[in-house]
């Protein structure tokens, strides 16, 4: 927990599990730049009990909540109104809790897109992106995808009627084109962005090492801050222009939901720079 006064208002991380989060030292790092109070903790609620933990946190007094999962999409069910980025995405990671109101956002895409964008010049526009998974994370980062107007977006997945699900729900706001991993076949991407879970148990999504070209950059959603994922090994291993993983989302998507809650912008570059340096002397 942050080291502020107890009437300082209260926010915290929730998750199941929750004790690893960074949430906590990157909320910290930003209210000492901006020179604000607040208390901020990451908070282990169980699985089948979301609805309740919940409403206990609001009866405690808690002004915002970072979701992350697996409460993503039940966060977005309970919300009594919903941005149009939550809307859109369908899921929500950033709850505001005021005049007995739940209010949802998703600042995942925001997250992602500035990481790629900003921190690391990458261009999406008219430009050829994969984006292997189907799940709530990718779910979570489409609309600011489609919204930077790529050439083409593919959405791959183990599991096809999963990607042909998601390019229905999402047809109104642009083009996706669903496929399996092993129909991907040699056709090259200028972005490749991995979604899924699998690097938790070190592991890549099986795509074809064709995929990549000379200038092909890939981006791991995962991050690990003392090492790299699995997939950014596979991915320098195999000659990509250059490869990432998420820590940058994950401080973004943190400075995009610290500006919905206090209105002020922070500088994330600093943030990131001190986790990074910090886990190379631990």
């Amino acid at each position: 927990m942050i080291n502020s006064p107890d009437n300082s208002p209260r926010y915290a991380v929730i998750g199941n599990p929750i004790s690893h989060s960074l949430s906590p030292r990157i909320h910290q790092a930003f209210a000492q730049q901006v020179e604000i109070q607040l208390q901020y903790e990451a908070i282990d609620i169980a699985e089948d009990d979301f609805e309740n933990g919940l409403h206990d946190l609001i009866q405690q007094g808690f002004k915002g909540l970072n979701v992350t999962a697996p409460f993503k999409q039940k966060a977005w069910q309970i919300c009594d109104r919903r941005s149009p980025r939550a809307e859109d995405a369908g899921a929500v990671n950033t709850l505001i809790l005021q005049n007995n109101e739940i209010a949802g956002d998703n600042t995942d895409g925001a997250g992602l897109t500035r990481d790629l964008v900003n921190n690391h010049n990458a261009l999406i526009k008219r430009r050829k992106i994969l984006l292997l998974g189907a799940g709530g994370a990718v779910r979570g980062v489409l609309p600011a995808l489609l919204a930077l107007s790529p050439d083409r977006l593919t959405v791959a997945n183990r599991t096809v009627e999963k990607a042909e699900q998601l390019a229905e729900d999402f047809h109104e706001i642009g083009d996706i084109t669903p496929s399996a991993y092993d129909d991907l076949g040699r056709d090259k991407f200028d972005l490749i962005i991995n979604g899924t879970s699998a690097g938790l148990s070190r592991e890549v999504p099986p795509v074809p090492d064709e995929i990549l070209g000379i200038n092909s950059i890939c981006y791991d959603m995962t991050y690990n801050i003392k090492g790299n994922t699995a997939f950014v090994e596979w991915a320098q291993s195999r000659g990509a222009s250059r490869a990432f993983d998420g820590l940058g989302m994950l401080v973004e998507q943190a400075a995009e939901s610290f500006f919905i809650w206090h209105g002020k912008r922070v500088d994330t570059k600093e943030v990131i720079e001190s986790i990074r340096q910090s886990a190379s002397v631990d």
